[in-house]
């Protein structure tokens, strides 16, 4: 393992040999408080970087960052070949964020949500159906698919939220603590779900240092 040192309509595919993620001294400032950096690393496509500290280090802010949720104070970022924060519109649809917040409706149930998902990524009702039923069944909320999400268990809510992180297939993955309220087996269940391919990096935060770095092609540590 290494330690890492057109058209708005259709998201242009990253160049073959260009990083799925370049960062070059990226950092956020709070006021006079210090929330990240600075830090460098670049990510090929099909690799995992691990991003490791204490509490506060900003892990989670690096995300947001990375995610277009947070604007940098300083220092570059390129995600799939797009410069942050001005060409954030072209990752749409391209990277699936994963915080320490589900991203979901409470009031809504599993499959509506994954369906609103489906609706703002704009893609074929049918397939977006077929692609939700086989997510729901995958991580074992096929008979919970019509409950309202306030009513689910924090570990099904996360299985939920990780099919709406996956759901339309993103080049890249930010993953914060993907395995909170998760018991063993449905860490197996989701792992598939959530892992680095030929072709698709990802960025884990984990508190688990051991597992993230048996998983992980290259090492950013914080703080």
């Amino acid at each position: 393992m290494e330690a890492a040192t057109q058209d708005p309509t259709t998201p242009p595919e990253t160049s073959p040999g260009q990083p799925a993620l370049a960062l070059e001294g990226l950092s956020r400032d709070f006021g006079d408080r210090v929330a990240l950096g600075p830090v460098s690393a670049e990510l090929a496509a099909g690799q995992t970087l691990a991003v490791l500290g204490r509490n506060g280090a900003g892990k989670s802010t690096l995300l947001r960052i990375l995610a277009g949720l947070l604007r940098p104070s300083g220092g570059e970022a390129r995600v799939l070949g797009c410069r942050l924060p001005g060409e954030t519109w072209r990752l749409r649809g391209r990277v699936g964020y994963l915080g320490h917040r589900p991203l979901l409706y409470r009031d809504l149930s599993p499959r509506e949500n994954l369906v609103f998902t489906a609706r703002l990524h704009k893609l074929e009702l049918a397939e977006a159906e077929r692609r939700i039923g086989e997510l729901l069944a995958h991580v074992g909320m096929e008979r919970r698919a019509n409950s309202r999400v306030a009513e689910l268990s924090a570990g099904m809510v996360q299985r939920v939220d990780i099919c709406r992180c996956v759901l339309n297939r993103p080049e890249l993955l930010l993953l914060d603590e993907p395995d909170s309220h998760l018991d063993q087996e449905a860490r197996e269940l989701i792992e598939p779900l959530i892992s680095a391919t030929g072709t698709r990096a990802r960025v884990l935060v984990s508190h688990d240092r051991e597992r993230a770095l048996a998983a992980a092609d290259l090492m950013l540590e914080l703080g």
